[in-house]
C-alpha cells in the first residue's frame, strides 16, 4: 500500500524496502531447452543507461563483444508508471521492433503481465516478444551459452574454478551493495534506513578491506563479480551519498574503493557505457516521492574519474588470457554530456 501523501509508489510509510525478484525465468541457452536457442541476429536487448541492473547487461555484452550477434536498444532515462519508453529514438519508436514502450513486449507474449516493467530485457525480434528479464541470470548466459559468438581474446568472465567463491561474493554484493543503496534510499521509516545504513557501510568496509592488497574481486582478472559491483560504485556520488541519504562517506573519501572503481572506469567496455547525465536524470525525475522538486543536481565534478588510480602496482592481467574490447559502435557512444571529461 502506497502512503496516499505520495504520488509515486517508491516509499511505503513504515516499512522498510523488499524488491520484487520474481523476473521472468525464461533463458536464451546453446540448446535451446527453453525454447529460445542462442542465435545471432536473433534477439535485442533492451537497456537504459540509467539503470544499474541494466548497465551491468551492456557492460558484459561489450566486454564479449556480442555486438554483431545481438543488436542493442536505448530506452530513455526516465518513465512513467507504465512503461520505459524509446524517447532517444526518431519519433519516439524503437527502430527494430517498433515500439514506443517496452511494456509492448512484456504485453506481446504476457497479455495480463502484472508486475513492474524492467529493463534489461531481452526480445525476439521475430514476433517482438518478451524473452526474459532476470538480469542475474541474463549476463551469467551471455558467458556461458554465447561462446560461439564471443569476439576473439573475450575474457571469462564466469571462470569456473572461482565459482563457489564468486557467487558468495556475489550474494553478498548484491544484497548489502547493489540493493543496500536502494534499502537506504526506499525506507519507510527511520528504524529502516538506519538498519539499511549500517548494513551497507559495513558492506563497504568489508570491500574496502578485501580489495587492498587485491587488484579485483576475485583476484588478478576482471569477473562479472566486478562488473556487478562497478555499476552501484559509478552512481554513489552522483546519486546514492545524497539522494539515497547514504551519506557517511562519498565514494572519493573510500581511498581503495574509489580508486578500485577508478581502474574499472578506465577499462574499456566500463567508463565508456557510463552516461552520468542519464543517471541523474533518471533517478533526481522518476523518484518524485523523494524529491518532489524534480530538480538534477549539477554536480559532483566527474573528472576525477580520469586521474591516476595507481592500481595496476597491484599486477594482475584485468583481461586474463584476453585482450581489451575495441571501441564502441559508434551508435552506443556515450553523449560527451553524459561522459566524464578531464578537467
Amino acid at each position: 500500500m502506497v502512503d496516499a501523501s505520495t504520488s509515486a509508489a517508491y516509499v511505503t510509510a513504515g516499512e522498510e524496502f523488499q524488491r520484487d525478484m520474481n523476473y521472468v525465468p525464461t533463458r536464451i541457452t546453446a540448446d535451446g531447452r527453453d525454447g529460445y536457442p542462442v542465435e545471432a541476429g536473433r534477439y535485442r536487448l533492451i537497456a537504459a543507461r540509467a539503470c544499474p541492473w541494466a548497465n551491468r547487461a551492456i557492460i558484459v555484452r561489450r566486454l564479449l563483444g556480442l555486438e554483431g550477434a545481438i543488436s542493442m536498444g536505448l530506452t530513455g532515462p526516465t518513465h512513467d508508471q507504465r512503461s520505459w519508453t524509446f524517447d532517444l529514438d526518431p519519433g519516439g519508436v524503437d527502430p527494430v521492433l517498433g515500439y514506443e514502450r517496452l511494456q509492448q513486449a512484456y504485453f506481446a507474449r504476457f497479455p495480463d503481465y502484472p508486475r513492474g516493467i524492467t529493463v534489461p530485457a531481452i526480445v525476439d525480434e521475430t514476433d517482438g516478444k518478451l524473452v526474459t528479464n532476470d538480469f542475474a541470470q541474463m549476463t551469467l548466459d551471455l558467458s556461458l551459452e554465447w561462446t560461439a559468438f564471443h569476439r576473439e581474446g573475450a575474457p571469462e568472465l564466469y571462470p569456473e574454478h572461482l565459482r563457489d567463491e564468486m557467487d558468495v561474493v556475489m550474494k553478498r554484493v548484491f544484497t548489502e551493495v547493489n540493493n543496500g543503496v536502494y534499502r537506504c534510499g526506499f525506507a519507510g521509516s527511520q528504524e529502516s534506513y538506519e538498519a539499511a545504513y549500517d548494513r551497507l557501510f559495513v558492506a563497504l568496509d568489508w570491500l574496502e578491506e578485501r580489495l587492498a592488497g587485491r587488484r579485483f574481486l576475485m583476484g588478478e582478472s576482471i569477473t562479472e563479480a566486478d562488473v556487478r559491483l562497478f555499476t552501484t560504485l559509478a552512481r554513489f556520488d552522483p546519486v546514492y551519498h545524497g539522494h539515497f541519504k547514504c551519506n557517511r562517506q562519498k565514494l572519493s573519501e573510500m581511498p581503495v574503493l574509489w580508486a578500485y572503481a577508478r581502474d574499472l572506469f578506465q577499462t574499456p567496455g566500463f567508463g565508456d557505457t557510463t552516461d552520468f547525465a542519464q543517471i541523474k536524470k533518471h533517478y533526481y525525475v522518476v523518484h518524485s516521492d523523494i524529491n518532489p522538486t524534480q530538480i538534477v543536481p549539477k554536480g559532483p565534478d566527474l573528472a576525477g574519474w580520469l586521474t591516476p588510480h595507481h592500481r595496476e602496482e597491484l599486477g594482475g592481467r584485468p583481461f586474463g588470457d584476453g585482450t581489451p574490447p575495441g571501441p564502441p559502435l559508434p551508435a552506443e557512444v556515450v553523449p560527451a554530456s553524459g561522459a566524464a571529461l578531464a578537467a
